[in-house]
């Protein structure tokens, strides 16, 4: 669903992990989703999503109900998130040559070793020394955002708990009755019944939209308490 939801809206998805289930279908699944508006339509999606349908294997037609959890959380790029420029005081980009047998042809060949204190060494060993740079820059910001990221998990994996619960059915936000083709958002009591849609992305901000008016009739009387 937030596959497709994310094509109508132009925005990229990155799938960073999937672990499956033991009976099939996924246990987790972690992905970036980047590009405009993302986390403000997105962020209303955290919490418990129940689903009720009547499985293949069910002879007698009984519906049987499950949760998902979904917890959406902005990749910040803040001055925690830089990386260092060229001439930084804590990078340091040697380049070294190697030298080749000499029965084959380009005798000497760049290696760029840059460093980044402390102890942050990437090494790329091309033709060209400026592809030698470009390479090894680019992964020694993917290991900086690492570095950086596995800082932020203690953090964030609080804010991930506060979003989901403890998964429990009755913390859901939203349920999706497919033998009703039925969507209700209980936050704002909200129900559509065009459950397809919704799933194929396509009818998606039927729920969202009033989510986001909520949220701003919500914050202006806030502010109109404050200041009254």
């Amino acid at each position: 669903m937030y596959q497709r939801y994310a094509q109508t809206h132009g925005w990229r998805v990155e799938i960073d992990s999937v672990s499956e289930g033991d009976a099939g279908g996924y246990k987790e699944i972690i992905a970036a989703i980047t590009g405009d508006g993302v986390f403000g339509r997105l962020k209303f999606e955290s919490g418990v999503h129940r689903v009720q349908r009547v499985p293949e294997t069910e002879a007698g037609g009984r519906i049987h109900t499950s949760a998902a959890t979904v917890a959406v959380v902005a990749r910040g790029r803040g001055r925690g998130h830089r990386h260092p420029r060229p001439g930084h005081p804590h990078r340091h980009l040697p380049v070294v040559r190697r030298r080749r047998p000499a029965r084959q042809q380009d005798p000497t060949r760049p290696c760029a070793s840059p460093t980044c204190r402390p102890g942050i060494v990437v090494t790329s060993s091309e033709k060209s020394q400026h592809q030698n740079r470009a390479r090894a820059m680019k992964a020694l910001k993917v290991k900086l955002y690492d570095q950086q990221r596995e800082a932020l998990d203690a953090a964030r994996s609080s804010d991930r708990k506060s979003q989901v619960g403890s998964g429990d059915r009755s913390e859901r936000i939203r349920t999706y009755n497919f033998p009703q083709g039925r969507v209700t958002d209980h936050r704002i009591n909200l129900t559509l019944y065009n459950l397809p849609r919704v799933m194929e992305g396509e009818a998606l901000d039927e729920v969202i939209n009033p989510l986001i008016a909520e949220d701003q009739a919500g914050r202006l009387a806030a502010l109109e308490d404050e200041f009254s």
